[in-house]
């Protein structure tokens, strides 16, 4: 009789142990199922609505949580630069302690998240380089045709950075001053000054959004970094 009865302990123990190990595993797929759930509706990177704390610049926010967030496919000017002032100015206009909409995010090559930005059906992207205060950088995005005709309308209006207040081929403000300092589009380290008389001078555009300055003489220039062009005569 007493084995019958461990026996029947025996066996309630490993019902119990069955019991508790399957509603285990039910939470556990239960939790996985979530997840998933969750990484599918993340996978294009759309986020959802978050509340913007801050505009650090005129293309970066910072988000409820203290994350920092840049305008996929444009560029603002740095603060200093001609135009971003105006920029940031813009951005906190648009979307300053609103609730924002974060679509297609990705990773730029320097570990920073990027992504289309709305509030209700306006994409803020598309203003800013719309107004002429931001540059337009080709990505693959669902909005992409639709940021190249924003820029490309920006730029044939002479809008914003695309002004003579920020392209100059001519020092009006200080006639002087004639020597072009210009930044290398593709090698951001390589810069190059110019004078009257080297062969590219004339069509050369002084990018003042961009960070390229004039300079009144080549030991101006040359302090700041900027090397003589090659194309110019001794």
């Amino acid at each position: 009789m007493k084995k019958n009865n461990r026996f029947y302990k025996l066996s309630n123990f490993g019902m119990l142990g069955k019991i508790v190990i399957g509603l285990s595993l039910g939470v556990s797929i239960s939790l996985n199922l979530w997840q998933w759930q969750k990484n599918k509706s993340n996978e294009a990177g759309n986020i959802g609505s978050v509340r913007v704390e801050a505009v650090i610049d005129g293309d970066t926010l910072v988000l409820d949580g203290d994350v920092r967030l840049r305008l996929r496919s444009i560029d603002a000017p740095e603060l200093e630069n001609c135009g971003g002032r105006e920029a940031k100015e813009e951005l906190e206009k648009s979307v300053g302690g609103k609730t924002v909409r974060i679509k297609e995010q990705i990773i730029d090559k320097w570990g920073r998240p990027m992504a289309l930005i709305y509030v209700d059906n306006d994409l803020i992207n598309e203003k800013l380089v719309g107004l002429g205060l931001a540059r337009f950088h080709n990505d693959t995005t669902t909005e992409t045709e639709r940021l190249k005709a924003a820029y490309n309308k920006a730029r044939r209006g002479g809008l914003g950075i695309w002004s003579e207040k920020c392209q100059q081929k001519e020092n009006k403000k200080n006639p002087k001053c004639d020597i072009k300092g210009n930044i290398d589009d593709n090698a951001r380290d390589r810069k190059l000054y110019y004078y009257p008389g080297c062969a590219q001078y004339k069509f050369t555009v002084v990018e003042l959004d961009m960070g390229e300055q004039w300079f009144c003489d080549k030991t101006e220039a040359e302090k700041a970094g900027f090397v003589k062009s090659k194309t110019c005569p001794n």
